[in-house]
């Protein structure tokens, strides 16, 4: 039993490392796109896009078809597999950004 629980353990604290990672890279798009993908005006926001069009749109930055100011550049700093993770961080952020509850 106790085993299961260390094994547990070690599973969330690595799925909490993977999420911390990815929540980093997502925060190198905030220069532009504004803190967790909220936009505050001139560049699009992020959060709430859909996961599939994100991936689409970074790998034809990737390759080019795309072309950008900064982002053909960017995208190429980040692998197929870390792409999708960013774009799926995104995709489950609200498209509102959530209003901050006063007390």
């Amino acid at each position: 039993m106790a085993g299961l629980f260390v094994s547990l353990l070690g599973a969330t604290s690595l799925a909490n490392a993977q999420s911390l990672q990815i929540k980093q890279w997502a925060a190198s798009c905030a220069a532009c796109h504004g803190t967790d993908g909220y936009s505050e005006g001139g560049m699009a926001s992020l959060a709430g896009q859909n996961k599939a069009e994100m991936i689409k749109k970074m790998n034809e930055y990737k390759t080019g078809k795309r072309v950008a100011t900064i982002m053909h550049q960017l995208s190429k700093g980040y692998t197929d597999e870390q792409i999708e993770q960013i774009s799926a961080y995104f995709a489950s952020l609200p498209a509102e950004k959530p209003v901050a509850k006063t007390k």
